[in-house]
């Protein structure tokens, strides 16, 4: 009966969500031994392209994944980052090279913000999740016996992201990461529209969560 109810379950799930497919590459150059002790990250998303910026509740996504998987790990809120740097953090100031850091720390403020912070790697995350396509028709209607709807809608979803490890420290790029996922999502309507989305976007969060907390944490 467990087996039964089981095998149910699993096929519900696979009802009521939408089909993904994920890849993740990793290249790591210099992966610290015994995580980062009482060091700080940061994750940041990079928004100085003109046709996308990258969400900023991505970032929470990962950031949140990888504390809850080692909580000694301390990573420093994006926003509250960002705005006690102001404004050299903002899209037209913010760093695009590791080099850039010497140019950061000779202003004293930020420099002294820095040490107090204890930063030791700062984690840029570039990309965005977008809409690939769309089909079917869905038509809404109220009768005497009440109001329906009955059509069928797919769209589909792309997320590409890519993470770059800095060591704030040696003022070096120590990695790279990439995750990009896709998937199909749909919406069958007999009398009540039913969505069953692709988690697109949190698979892609997973996926550089999981990568990320291989490079950060000592417990991996």
């Amino acid at each position: 009966m467990r087996h039964t109810l089981r095998i149910i379950g699993l096929g519900l799930w696979a009802l009521l969500t939408g089909c993904v497919t994920s890849t993740v590459d990793e290249m790591v150059f210099n992966e610290p031994i015994e995580g980062i002790g009482d060091s700080t990250v940061v994750i940041l998303g990079r928004r100085h392209a003109s046709d996308y910026e990258t969400e900023f509740d991505f970032i929470e996504c990962i950031a949140d994944h990888v504390v809850a998987r080692d909580s000694s790990i301390e990573i420093i809120d994006e926003i509250e980052f960002i705005n006690n740097l102001y404004p050299w953090f903002e899209p037209r100031t913010a760093p695009l090279r590791p080099a850039d850091i010497d140019r950061l720390v000779q202003q004293e403020p930020v420099a002294e913000r820095l040490t107090d912070l204890k930063l030791e790697y700062m984690i840029w995350v570039d990309g965005s999740t977008v809409q690939t396509n769309s089909a079917g028709s869905m038509t809404c209607g109220v009768g005497p016996g009440g109001a329906g709807c009955f059509g069928f809608g797919t769209w589909g979803n792309a997320s590409d992201y890519e993470a770059t490890i800095w060591d704030f420290t040696d003022k070096a790029e120590v990695g790279r990461l990439n995750a990009s996922t896709s998937g199909q999502s749909y919406m069958p309507a007999v009398v009540v529209p039913i969505p069953i989305i692709a988690p697109v976007q949190g698979t892609a969060c997973d996926g550089l969560g999981d990568q990320l907390l291989q490079f950060l944490s000592s417990e991996h």
